[in-house]
């Protein structure tokens, strides 16, 4: 459908669908911190869990259209590209809450949780890429040990939110998961609750067009799908994380926008395991790339960092933001670097 499309429609095509993923994204969020007030959810579970999924949607349209293509890096590399981008808009999302470091402020354990979790999930494929060539009926073992250690951790997040061993100390600068009033948080949760999953449907067909626009850039212009899938529609999948985080900060709702991102990230690590079950022939990660691995780097190092930083909870650092957040810029960027020239 889009073969004999000129160069410019290409991209007008390509910026349409982003349109519709952020658009429907920046709604989402509104509707997020509402579904978190009144199930009684809260901020940092529910921008993890119905937030980090609904705006991840896209990514893994474009991770299991491309394995089903036989695309083993391309999908590889749209989803660990895109735990780095999102990382990298936590760190763009701290310069716009000008009052302290977006880290100290968020001070949550569940997001602390979350961000260990996300490391073990990380890890995995690193195991499953250094270990022996499985695969049975075509999924490697690690794909289902992934999807089980995902769910082990959503269960441990909500028991964390739930009963809390520990509190982080409270600051003048601390932003607590304050809920609507009392007649808001009463109200039901249907209504909102459907409009989000229309939002969603948009957001995955949105995700679709994309991942279509993105093999054409591989077949058509002879570039790499390790480029393409991390630094374009990994970047383009990623921006309703973007624009989620920027107007959950701007509403307050600051543990939502940390939650958002790391419980997004933990999500994304999934689409490893859809693009291995669509991925047939054989085990995916010992079809892709050895740049692929770098991405899967870059992300587990950004988010060592960030899980620093919501430890270390510094108020103020470089140019009013925390250091993790220059750290997390220059990593990133070091690597992008590295991808554009090799």
């Amino acid at each position: 459908m889009l073969d004999d499309l000129s160069l410019t429609l290409l991209l007008a095509v390509f910026a349409a669908a982003a349109l519709v993923v952020v658009l429907a994204s920046i709604k989402a969020t509104e509707l997020a911190d509402i579904l978190a007030d009144r199930t009684r959810m809260g901020e940092a579970l529910a921008g993890g869990l119905i937030l980090g999924a609904a705006t991840s949607l896209a990514g893994v349209v474009v991770s299991v259209n491309a394995a089903l293509s036989g695309d083993a890096s391309f999908a590889f590399s749209n989803a660990v590209g895109g735990i780095a981008a999102q990382t990298l808009f936590l760190a763009l999302a701290d310069l716009l809450h000008k009052r302290a470091n977006l880290e100290h402020a968020a001070a949550e354990p569940a997001n602390l949780f979350q961000a260990v979790m996300l490391i073990i999930l990380l890890s995995l494929p690193i195991c499953a890429v250094a270990g022996p060539d499985l695969a049975y009926f075509g999924i490697h073992p690690v794909s289902i040990l992934l999807f089980l250690a995902y769910l082990a951790g959503v269960r441990l997040s909500s028991s964390v939110k739930e009963d809390p061993m520990w509190r982080p100390v409270r600051t003048s600068d601390t932003r607590e998961d304050e809920p609507e009033d009392d007649d808001e948080a009463d109200k039901p949760a249907m209504r909102p609750a459907l409009v989000f999953v229309g939002l969603v449907a948009a957001m995955g067909a949105g995700g679709w067009v994309i991942s279509q626009v993105g093999g054409q850039f591989i077949s058509r212009f002879g570039l790499s799908s390790s480029l393409v899938g991390s630094l374009i529609t990994a970047v383009v999948t990623s921006l309703p994380e973007f624009v989620t985080t920027l107007v959950a900060v701007r509403r307050g709702a600051l543990q939502l926008a940390v939650g958002g991102i790391i419980g997004g990230n933990t999500f994304d690590t999934l689409f490893l395991v859809a693009s291995d079950i669509a991925y047939r022939d054989g085990s995916l990660y010992h079809a892709v790339a050895p740049g692929d691995l770098y991405w899967l780097g870059t992300g587990l190092l950004m988010t060592a960092v960030l899980l620093g930083g919501l430890i270390l909870r510094q108020r103020e650092g470089p140019g009013r933001i925390g250091i993790e957040s220059v750290l997390m810029m220059a990593i990133y960027a070091a690597a992008t670097v590295v991808e554009v020239t090799r």
